[in-house]
């Protein structure tokens, strides 16, 4: 009955449609009446009249539709193999008087796209934004005839008895097709969606999709898909195919050929119905859940470019200049490393003249600044002869006798594995002349160099020992978390996981940002050839002790090389774990990028104070204890000090007093207790040399250095107490390099003042890590992301290119840094080297 109801209605009430369409109009029929039949008992019984127009582009049709009557929009349009047209359809409903939704269902050959109009989508909280103006394109299926004759029908409907108003308007589109470095300008909004088709031409394998505007909301979304139907292309289902992200004013995907075997693609953009994805607010609040809120004007006027991106060529040059940069440095290393060697040569040939005997022979040793009364001659008011007296009558109280040359011979041949420190401790049983020795006024390096040297070589190796452990279990599980999050994101391709510079992010493989991984190669290498350069120095060391030599033996700064072979692996572990993060850099993993920086500042520390003071530098448990309490806190301060004011109350108290029982403990050289009576004593001191009588400190040069640095910490708890950043790890990062840098330059400043020199090696390392390291810092803070924003935002930052198009300001920041580290390992390694042929009872403390 239905299906003749069906029948009746439409042959009495549609006009004769032309031959061409009586087939699909009949296909349209039968689906109408197979719908109703679906529809139950309530459509059994009642009349429903269909009316089939005969359609054509760019016309707008004015009708009116109620539950009694359906109109069809029958169109057709020529569509060839090797062009495409795209065909959109636009839909207007007035607001008045408008009782249910409007449905329109468009069938096409092998699609079908249906939407309601009032358009509903849905916000955050289930908010409902109604959408009266609605815009679609179509899909457009692929042909294989060279021209083809394609029909499509627009069905209208509604439940509503009562006629209601609309306009239906079907359009071509205007470069539907995109063309290769040429921009487009559209507009899109929430119910307006558009999208547009790419095609790689021939001999391009890779693109990169560029979409800008100069509006920042409203926030949208720019996605790339398959080409296939159905195109998913509204707010609630663009997520659903392909790659996407989300834009205020920046968008870019990089597209490769390979992941697409049609050859093309579509590029589609949709506007959100909120902001808050991009960091926009939150305006709306529904006081009803069933209540629909006013969007307000949502349109976006966008522009889009498809440009080519790098291709092979452009991959091998990156690559080999970037091997090119750190290899040059092992052959600048080598060719130094020769005229060193030809010139040691030649001094040795001197020295075997017996016309110019060796001090060795002599028994004496080589002149020095210190020989000539060169701290009175810097303003030091202790003469030479004075310190050399001070060090010879501590000598009788300290125990401490002089051993010949044939005994220390002997015992670096012993095994080193039955040595303890506490066994050969000669200062922990006789406490006293400890407390008198460390407590001078003016201390010498032979003062603070009388543990025997075979324990503190152990126990320095514990550091390498001990952060090659760290890295090993530290990189294993942060390389299986990146690949993990590289696989999300290629799996799901959501862009908004990974803060790349989309501008200038190269694909390799499964890898989204090469570059930003491969730049990262000098802190490998250079670690690596610093390695090597503290391995020669340590076998040449070792070769002089085996042969007594009394310059190793008994002259200039002890050298330990634990330290510095630990701080060439951490440089190392930097580049591995700064790689790492790039491959997929966000808040969550940031802590990867900056754990082994907290321990290069670390151990540059711990290296300038053990020069001259090797008998009471902290353990290796002790030192790395205390940077995995920095890294916690980096952790605490990424997850939860983001605008919290208690975490930043506790984070300055704990810095605070941790400055001021460090400037205690290097004041006193460790020569105080932390304890009950702490108070007591701290009280009685201030009441003797305070108020009781007025006198000065007794360790000038030390007191200046621990006021700087109280002041410059106390400084940097105060801003972040003030400002709160939002990038703690930085922020914490900046208050250790500010007390390396402070304690460096004292240890310039201090060494120049007591008489001695630098040579010409380490005075060109440092102008030239000076120079390094300020264009370092200036492309450091260009900051083309930050993960302290949305990724929208983050885009907003995105550069291009800048050097071999390949490499971008942050690579230019890995070359440089990498090569400034280097640089500074090595005046720490060399900036001492004019001390080797003084006596340590001759090298002033400081």
């Amino acid at each position: 009955m239905v299906l003749r109801s069906c029948w009746k209605s439409r042959h009495k009430n549609s006009s004769r449609p032309a031959p061409r369409l009586i087939r699909a109009g009949l296909a349209a029929l039968f689906w109408l009446c197979v719908t109703q039949l679906a529809c139950g008992s309530g459509a059994v019984g009642e009349t429903k009249n269909v009316v089939q127009k005969d359609a054509e582009f760019d016309v707008t049709y004015n009708d009116t539709v109620t539950s009694e009557n359906q109109t069809i929009y029958a169109f057709n349009h020529t569509v060839s193999r090797n062009k495409t047209e795209g065909v959109r359809v636009r839909v207007d409903v007035s607001p008045q008087n408008l009782e249910s939704t409007i449905l329109f269902v468009v069938r096409q050959k092998q699609a079908v796209l249906s939407f309601q109009v009032p358009l509903i989508l849905r916000g955050l909280y289930q908010r409902k934004y109604p959408y009266n103006h609605v815009g679609r394109t179509l899909c457009q299926p692929p042909t294989r005839a060279a021209s083809e004759t394609q029909y499509f029908f627009v069905d209208v409907s509604t439940l509503s008895a009562q006629g209601t108003n609309y306009q239906l308007r079907v359009s071509r589109v205007e470069s539907f097709t995109l063309q290769t470095d040429k921009k487009f300008t559209f507009t899109a909004s929430p119910s307006q969606p558009q999208y547009f088709k790419y095609v790689f031409p021939d001999g391009v394998d890779t693109v990169i999709v560029k979409v800008n505007s100069d509006m920042n909301f409203p926030c949208s979304v720019m996605s790339i898909q398959d080409i296939q139907c159905p195109v998913y292309d509204l707010d609630n289902n663009v997520a659903f195919l392909g790659m996407y992200q989300t834009m205020t004013k920046k968008g870019a995907i990089t597209v490769q050929r390979k992941d697409f075997p049609r050859n093309s693609f579509y590029v589609v953009v949709v506007v959100k119905t909120e902001d808050e994805a991009c960091g926009g607010p939150l305006h709306f609040y529904p006081l009803r859940p069933d209540e629909l809120i006013d969007a307000g004007n949502r349109t976006k006027v966008l522009d889009v470019v498809v440009s080519p991106a790098i291709n092979s060529e452009v991959y091998v040059m990156g690559m080999l200049f970037c091997l090119g940069i750190f290899l040059s440095f092992y052959l600048l290393t080598l060719l130094v490393a020769c005229v060193e060697n030809k010139r040691m040569n030649k001094k040795r040939a001197v020295l075997e003249n017996p016309a110019d005997m060796s001090p060795a022979e002599t028994g004496k040793t080589p002149a020095s600044p210190y020989e000539y009364g060169s701290f009175a001659d810097n303003g030091s008011t202790l003469s030479s002869e004075a310190i050399t007296e001070s060090a010879t009558s501590t000598d009788n109280n300290y125990g401490y006798m002089e051993r010949s040359l044939d005994s220390v011979g002997r015992s670096r041949h012993e095994s080193l594995s039955s040595v303890e420190e506490d066994d050969y401790d000669t200062l922990e049983d006789i406490n006293s002349d400890k407390n008198i020795v460390r407590t001078k006024k003016f201390l010498c390096v032979s003062d603070l160099a009388r543990k025997d040297k075979r324990v503190l070589s152990k126990k320095y190796q514990i550091y390498f020992w001990n952060i090659a452990t760290i890295a090993v279990f530290y990189a294993l599980p942060v390389i299986q978390l990146v690949i993990t999050y590289q696989t999300v994101v290629n799996v799901t391709g959501n862009q908004d996981i990974c803060y790349y510079n989309f501008l200038c992010a190269h694909p390799l493989g499964a890898l989204s940002a090469f570059n930003n991984i491969l730049s990262n190669l000098g802190y490998v290498m250079l670690g690596l050839l610093f390695l090597l350069i503290v391995l020669k120095r340590d076998i040449v060391h070792n070769r002089a002790l085996v042969r007594n030599d009394l310059n190793a033996l008994e002259c200039g700064i002890p050298k330990h090389f634990g330290l510095f072979y630990a701080m060439g692996t951490a440089l190392m572990m930097e580049g591995l774990l700064s790689a790492c993060y790039h491959v997929c850099p966000n808040y969550t993993n940031f802590q990867f990028d900056t754990s082994f920086m907290y321990m290069i500042a670390g151990l540059c520390m711990l290296k300038l104070y053990q020069k001259r003071h090797p008998d009471i530098n902290a353990s290796a448990y002790t030192a790395y204890a205390c940077l995995a309490a920095v890294i916690f806190f980096s952790v605490l301060g990424v997850v939860f000090g983001k605008g919290n004011m208690a975490f930043w109350i506790v984070f300055s108290v704990i810095h605070i007093l941790a400055t001021l029982l460090l400037s205690t403990q290097l004041y006193y050289m460790g020569r105080w207790r932390l304890n009950a009576g702490i108070l007591r004593r701290m009280l009685h001191i201030i009441y003797t040399d305070c108020i009781r009588q007025c006198s000065g400190p007794m360790y000038i040069d030390r007191m200046v250095l621990l006021v700087m640095g109280n002041i410059v910490n106390w400084s940097l708890a105060a801003y972040g107490l003030i400002e709160r950043p939002n990038d703690f790890a930085s922020y914490l990062l900046a208050i250790a390099i500010c007390n390396l840098l402070l304690y460096f330059a004292f240890y310039i400043i201090m060494k120049l003042r007591s008489g001695e020199r630098i040579k010409c090696l380490p005075l060109v390392c440092i102008l030239f890590t000076a120079v390094v390291w300020g264009f370092a810092l200036y492309f450091f803070f260009q900051g083309l992301s930050t993960w302290q924003k949305t990724p929208a935002e983050s885009r907003e930052h995105n550069r291009d290119c800048i050097l071999l198009f390949f490499f971008d300001d942050h690579d230019i920041w890995h070359f440089l840094s990498s090569i400034a580290m280097f640089g500074s390992f090595l005046v720490l390694l060399t900036m001492d080297d004019d001390l080797d042929t003084v006596q340590r009872d001759k090298i002033y403390v400081f």
